[in-house]
Protein backbone atom coordinates (compact mmCIF):
# COMPACT_ATOMS: atom_id res chain seq x y z
CA UNK A 1 0.00 0.00 0.00
CA UNK A 2 0.93 3.42 -0.49
CA UNK A 3 2.53 5.61 2.06
CA UNK A 4 1.04 9.33 2.01
CA UNK A 5 3.01 11.71 4.05
CA UNK A 6 1.41 15.17 5.03
CA UNK A 7 2.81 18.29 7.30
CA UNK A 8 2.76 16.52 10.13
CA UNK A 9 1.47 12.92 9.49
CA UNK A 10 2.00 9.85 7.96
CA UNK A 11 -0.18 7.58 6.49
CA UNK A 12 1.08 4.08 6.29
CA UNK A 13 0.52 0.29 6.75
CA UNK A 14 -0.37 -1.54 9.30
CA UNK A 15 2.32 -3.50 11.63
CA UNK A 16 0.61 -5.85 14.06
CA UNK A 17 4.03 -5.70 16.66
CA UNK A 18 4.02 -1.52 16.36
CA UNK A 19 0.23 -0.82 15.60
CA UNK A 20 -1.87 -3.37 17.55
CA UNK A 21 -1.60 -1.93 21.38
CA UNK A 22 -2.33 1.66 20.12
CA UNK A 23 -5.17 0.52 18.31
CA UNK A 24 -6.64 -1.54 21.22
CA UNK A 25 -6.29 1.88 23.24
CA UNK A 26 -7.64 3.75 20.21
CA UNK A 27 -10.77 1.56 20.31
CA UNK A 28 -11.20 1.37 24.17
CA UNK A 29 -11.83 5.25 24.07
CA UNK A 30 -15.74 5.28 24.79
CA UNK A 31 -15.72 8.91 23.65
CA UNK A 32 -13.89 7.49 20.13
CA UNK A 33 -16.31 4.52 19.91
CA UNK A 34 -19.34 6.37 21.10
CA UNK A 35 -20.10 6.92 16.96
CA UNK A 36 -18.52 4.09 15.54
CA UNK A 37 -20.29 1.17 16.62
CA UNK A 38 -21.50 2.29 19.96
CA UNK A 39 -19.36 0.99 22.35
CA UNK A 40 -15.20 0.38 23.51
CA UNK A 41 -14.08 -2.37 21.85
CA UNK A 42 -12.30 -5.69 23.75
CA UNK A 43 -8.78 -6.54 22.76
CA UNK A 44 -9.83 -9.58 20.77
CA UNK A 45 -12.66 -6.82 18.50
CA UNK A 46 -9.81 -4.29 18.29
CA UNK A 47 -7.68 -7.12 16.39
CA UNK A 48 -10.07 -8.22 14.43
CA UNK A 49 -10.99 -5.04 13.51
CA UNK A 50 -7.37 -4.18 12.83
CA UNK A 51 -7.52 -7.45 10.33
CA UNK A 52 -10.42 -6.37 8.96
CA UNK A 53 -8.71 -3.07 7.73
CA UNK A 54 -6.06 -4.94 6.46
CA UNK A 55 -7.79 -7.59 4.57
CA UNK A 56 -10.22 -4.78 2.70
CA UNK A 57 -6.21 -3.22 1.58
CA UNK A 58 -6.20 -6.84 -0.10
CA UNK A 59 -9.33 -7.28 -1.55
CA UNK A 60 -10.11 -3.80 -2.80
CA UNK A 61 -6.82 -2.34 -3.10
CA UNK A 62 -7.58 0.30 -0.72
CA UNK A 63 -8.61 0.28 3.36
CA UNK A 64 -7.40 3.05 6.27
CA UNK A 65 -4.26 3.33 6.56
CA UNK A 66 -2.66 3.69 10.52
CA UNK A 67 -1.92 7.34 11.06
CA UNK A 68 1.07 8.35 13.05
CA UNK A 69 2.04 12.24 13.92
CA UNK A 70 5.38 12.57 12.25
CA UNK A 71 6.97 14.83 15.08
CA UNK A 72 6.62 12.17 17.63
CA UNK A 73 6.36 8.97 15.69
CA UNK A 74 3.05 8.00 17.34
CA UNK A 75 -0.01 6.21 16.16
CA UNK A 76 -2.82 8.69 16.06
CA UNK A 77 -5.23 7.01 14.44
CA UNK A 78 -6.58 5.85 10.94
CA UNK A 79 -7.92 7.51 8.17
CA UNK A 80 -9.29 5.95 4.84
CA UNK A 81 -11.75 4.13 2.62
CA UNK A 82 -14.16 1.43 2.92
CA UNK A 83 -17.11 -0.10 0.61
CA UNK A 84 -17.38 -3.32 2.10
CA UNK A 85 -20.69 -6.28 0.34
CA UNK A 86 -23.56 -4.10 1.68
CA UNK A 87 -22.11 -0.34 1.74
CA UNK A 88 -23.65 2.76 0.48
CA UNK A 89 -20.66 3.70 -1.46
CA UNK A 90 -17.06 4.37 -1.55
CA UNK A 91 -16.66 5.47 2.08
CA UNK A 92 -13.95 7.69 3.60
CA UNK A 93 -13.60 7.41 7.25
CA UNK A 94 -11.54 8.55 10.53
CA UNK A 95 -10.90 7.85 13.88
CA UNK A 96 -8.59 10.01 15.95
CA UNK A 97 -7.57 9.09 19.43
CA UNK A 98 -8.89 11.65 21.71
CA UNK A 99 -5.92 13.04 22.99
CA UNK A 100 -5.01 14.26 19.58
CA UNK A 101 -8.67 15.90 19.21
CA UNK A 102 -8.70 19.61 18.36
CA UNK A 103 -5.33 19.38 16.17
CA UNK A 104 -6.76 19.15 12.86
CA UNK A 105 -5.22 15.66 12.35
CA UNK A 106 -8.54 14.49 10.48
CA UNK A 107 -9.23 17.01 8.16
CA UNK A 108 -5.05 16.97 7.07
CA UNK A 109 -5.35 13.35 6.45
CA UNK A 110 -8.65 13.11 5.27
CA UNK A 111 -7.74 15.81 2.19
CA UNK A 112 -4.44 13.71 1.69
CA UNK A 113 -6.74 10.23 1.23
CA UNK A 114 -8.70 12.20 -1.14
CA UNK A 115 -6.26 13.68 -3.42
CA UNK A 116 -4.89 9.47 -3.61
CA UNK A 117 -8.18 8.21 -4.35
CA UNK A 118 -8.37 10.96 -7.29
CA UNK A 119 -5.35 10.53 -8.55
CA UNK A 120 -4.47 6.32 -7.76
CA UNK A 121 -7.78 4.98 -8.40
CA UNK A 122 -9.14 7.74 -10.77
CA UNK A 123 -12.63 7.63 -7.91
CA UNK A 124 -15.00 10.60 -8.79
CA UNK A 125 -17.42 10.50 -5.85
CA UNK A 126 -16.57 9.92 -2.31
CA UNK A 127 -19.33 9.53 0.79
CA UNK A 128 -18.48 9.38 4.70
CA UNK A 129 -21.33 8.44 7.04
CA UNK A 130 -21.80 10.28 10.06
CA UNK A 131 -24.41 9.88 12.65
CA UNK A 132 -26.89 12.72 12.55
CA UNK A 133 -25.44 14.07 16.14
CA UNK A 134 -21.53 13.21 15.47
CA UNK A 135 -20.75 17.25 15.40
CA UNK A 136 -17.39 16.74 15.10
CA UNK A 137 -17.37 14.56 12.25
CA UNK A 138 -19.60 16.69 10.47
CA UNK A 139 -17.64 19.41 10.69
CA UNK A 140 -14.34 17.54 9.31
CA UNK A 141 -16.57 16.39 6.58
CA UNK A 142 -17.88 20.03 5.78
CA UNK A 143 -13.75 21.54 6.38
CA UNK A 144 -12.84 19.07 3.62
CA UNK A 145 -15.76 19.35 1.35
CA UNK A 146 -18.18 16.90 1.78
CA UNK A 147 -21.57 18.01 1.93
CA UNK A 148 -24.81 16.18 2.75
CA UNK A 149 -26.50 14.24 0.12
CA UNK A 150 -29.34 11.73 2.01
CA UNK A 151 -29.29 9.35 4.61
CA UNK A 152 -28.63 5.67 4.70
CA UNK A 153 -28.19 2.79 7.35
CA UNK A 154 -24.72 0.50 8.17
CA UNK A 155 -25.39 -2.20 10.40
CA UNK A 156 -28.50 -1.47 11.64
CA UNK A 157 -27.81 2.03 12.74
CA UNK A 158 -29.28 5.39 10.54
CA UNK A 159 -26.58 7.76 9.03
CA UNK A 160 -26.55 11.01 7.39
CA UNK A 161 -24.54 10.53 3.96
CA UNK A 162 -21.93 13.56 2.88
CA UNK A 163 -20.10 13.52 -0.08
CA UNK A 164 -18.13 14.93 -2.41
CA UNK A 165 -17.65 14.63 -6.84
CA UNK A 166 -14.54 15.48 -8.40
Amino acid sequence: MDRLETERLVLRGWNEDSDFAAYAALTAEEQVMRYLGGRPYSPTEAWRHMAMLVGHWHLRGYSHWAVEEKASGEFVGRIGFMNPVGWPGFELGWAIARSRWGRGYAPEGARAALRWARDRLKVRHVISCIQADNRNSIRVAEKIGERREGESEILGMPVLVYGMHF
